[in-house]
């Protein structure tokens, strides 16, 4: 059997298409400010954020303007945050945005916490973390 010699070792970028591109521009702008993300480029039509480890493009849709959860393509992104606090935070932010959350920060899995909400075109967006709970029962005391 042949070797497979490449490795994915992350997802480097993700690339979406909007349907009003000021709105969506100054809504990740305010998310992804919230998040910890800078701008990483923006050549006018096309805009980028970066956390040093994850990019997040934009640009304008062509042809069809709508999306609906469930059609082929494009179901939700998540983004992994440092713990349920941070989680909770995300949530308190949508929510002082006024951003439409479609399921609040909750346990959906053995720990895994989460909060899911819509961008301006509807597409769905998450804030996570798994495994916190774990971590914290297989941690060992500090010895005195």
């Amino acid at each position: 059997m042949a070797r497979n010699k490449s490795r994915v070792v992350g997802i480097d970028h993700i690339s979406i298409r909007v349907r009003d591109y000021e709105k969506s521009k100054a809504f990740y702008a305010r998310l992804f400010s919230f998040l910890g993300f800078e701008l990483s480029d923006d050549y006018g039509t096309t805009i980028g954020w970066t956390n040093g480890r994850t990019r997040y493009w934009i640009a304008p849709a062509r042809g069809r303007k709508t999306h609906r959860i469930g059609d082929v393509g494009f179901h939700h992104y998540a983004f992994e945050l440092r713990g349920r606090k941070d989680v909770d935070a995300l949530q308190a932010f949508l929510e002082k945005e006024k951003v439409r959350i479609v399921d609040p920060a909750a346990e959906y899995y053995d720990d895994y916490y989460a909060v899911f909400y819509l961008d301006p075109d509807g597409l769905k967006l998450e804030g996570m973390k798994y495994g916190e709970l774990t971590d914290r029962r297989n941690r060992k005391p500090l010895k005195k």
